[in-house]
């Protein structure tokens, strides 16, 4: 298959069978040496499941259009129904493992919804956690736990005891990207001062207010990286998500033309981006906790 719709894989096992694999030991999760894995060069896949990695020597791969190069050994992370595809050229260096577990697998236990709260499943390639010496030891030995489990004689424990493994996967990953955001100091905050200065920018471009007030979805493509992790990173460095950062500029412009301007609070709300003036009135009273009038006579 050329490139096109993309193959959807809704069960471990037709992945396996793609691949050309042994048929997993268990139906629902699956651990894979990644030496084995074959690239199809031109075809894409949607998988119906989870998958964890820690990868060396990938070649290329892409998500959606952001393509990036593991040279060094780094996790990554798929939630179902994103696109993964390959660009050939496989390395045959590479090594590591692939965790495949099914949402099936976490039917009714609390995993099945806290999930969705892991955002670096959300995150594109390039924001991939690349791990230090230590702690990719201490993935790999959960990794082996999860293996040795489920190749074990299967009993009524063995669900509970993966999940409990895998919940601990998912938080040493997310302590790790904690750690990443500060150990990457000077590229976190290099992206900080860029949000900062597109703001101020868009606020000062009467043409791109005219098109509304910036969104998340707007900011974070404009500064090349997801949502999921601008926010991450944002509340890591400063405490506050994208969102607020966008309301904390509007604020800040607000009371810049409240101050020295003669306009209207509604005329003001209108060149903020405002459709009605009620909205940027309760906007802005919700963040200074008091209304733009009251502001402005506060400062006269």
């Amino acid at each position: 298959m050329s490139n096109g719709t993309p193959i959807r894989i809704k069960t471990i096992a037709q992945l396996h069978r793609f691949q050309d694999l042994p048929m997993p030991q268990h139906p629902l999760i699956s651990i894979v040496d990644y030496a084995l894995i074959k690239d199809v060069p031109g075809v894409s896949a949607v998988f119906d499941f989870y998958s964890i990695s820690l990868k060396r020597g990938v070649n290329k791969l892409l998500y959606g259009q952001q393509e990036y190069d593991f040279d060094e050994g780094v996790m990554y992370f798929l939630s179902p129904n994103q696109v993964l595809s390959a660009e050939g050229n496989a390395n045959s260096d590479r090594s590591g493992w692939i965790l495949f577990v099914h949402p099936d697998f976490l039917w009714n236990s609390p995993l099945a919804k806290t999930i969705k709260e892991y955002e670096f499943f959300n995150y594109s390639a390039k924001e991939a956690l690349f791990l230090s010496e230590k702690e990719e030891t201490i993935i790999n030995g959960i990794i082996r736990y999860i293996e040795q489990e489920y190749q074990s004689n299967i009993d009524k424990f063995s669900q509970e005891v993966i999940i409990a493994q895998l919940e601990l996967l998912l938080t040493y990953s997310k302590r790790f990207y904690e750690r990443q955001f500060i150990t990457r100091k000077i590229t976190s905050h290099r992206l900080l001062n860029r949000l900062e200065d597109l703001l101020e920018n868009y606020f000062n471009d009467e043409r791109l207010l005219a098109k509304g007030l910036p969104t998340v979805q707007y900011v974070a493509e404009k500064l090349n990286v997801s949502t999921k992790y601008l926010s991450s990173l944002l509340k890591q460095l400063t405490g506050q998500t994208t969102q607020q950062h966008i309301q904390n500029k509007l604020i800040d412009k607000a009371k810049e033309k409240l101050s020295t301007t003669s306009l209207s609070v509604s005329e003001i709300a209108y060149q903020l981006g405002f459709e009605h003036s009620q909205s940027f009135n309760k906007l802005f009273k919700a963040k200074t906790e008091i209304s733009p009038l009251e502001f402005r006579r506060s400062i006269n």
